[in-house]
């Protein structure tokens, strides 16, 4: 873990980082802008590889995305290289379910240098939090244009809830019960390989901005800001390649 070639990589200078929550704030703030989540080796047949080495070499030396047991996976190691306590935490993504679905989401639950906790994530392509939400049940997050709160469930444990038509609504669960790196081996490879997995049918490409974000999704691209959705349909396959060179840096 070379961090200053990291922090480089998501735009941050500094060297030298106190492990306080505006820090960690700035750290997923620049994460989500630079990194983007994408899912194009998982297309190309290419087998996710979850080692340290391996994801370095991948999202900081080439400048790759990836989703969220790489994302996670690598920021996590980050964040302890600048001193912060993390546990690796397995989540269920509740968002649109009508049942209670398999574990397959990478969370991060940090502590920082003062003791507060905080729940961190930066392998969502959709809708979440770009700041460090506080683990403290109830306690609201404004974020933009949006809210999140977390509740505790007594099957799923935390829950993190969205504001939505004058309402709450659930985003994902996670538990707290610490996770080495190979429990999540097994997920992934369900994720790469198995014919109900979302993860596996269409390029899913997603990079945070200010304003809000752009997404590819098949052959569809959006750019979500304050005005509102804007579509763009490319015409060809040329096209498309080009504009996911241009919006994520990235070739498929």
């Amino acid at each position: 873990m070379n961090a200053e070639r990291y922090l480089s990589r998501i735009g941050l200078k500094e060297s030298s980082l106190p492990p306080t929550a505006q820090t960690l704030e700035t750290l997923q703030r620049a994460h989500l802008y630079a990194v983007p989540y994408e899912n194009l080796d998982i297309l190309a047949g290419k087998p996710i590889a979850l080692e340290r080495e391996a994801l370095y070499e991948k999202i900081v030396t080439r400048r790759r995305g990836g989703y969220c047991f790489e994302l996670n996976e690598l920021f996590g190691h980050l964040l302890r290289a600048l001193g912060y306590n993390v546990t690796d935490s397995f989540g269920r993504f509740l968002r649109g379910e009508t049942e209670i679905p398999m574990r397959r989401h990478h969370v991060l639950l940090v502590s920082c240098e003062n003791g507060e906790r905080f729940l961190c994530d930066v392998g969502v392509g959709n809708g979440s939090p770009t700041r460090p939400v506080p683990l403290i049940e109830g306690k609201a997050l404004i974020d933009g244009r949006d809210t999140y709160r977390l509740r505790r469930d007594d099957f799923l444990g935390w829950v993190l809830e969205e504001a939505y038509k004058g309402g709450w609504r659930d985003v994902y669960s996670f538990t707290e019960e610490r996770q080495l790196s190979v429990d999540f081996v097994a997920t992934s490879f369900y994720c790469e390989k198995s014919p109900a997995s979302p993860f596996n049918k269409a390029p899913m490409i997603s990079l945070r901005t200010p304003e809000g974000r752009k997404t590819r999704d098949g052959d569809e691209f959006r750019i979500f800001d304050a005005s509102g959705v804007r579509v763009i349909t490319p015409e060809t396959p040329e096209e498309a390649d080009r504009l996911t060179r241009e919006w994520f840096g990235l070739s498929d």
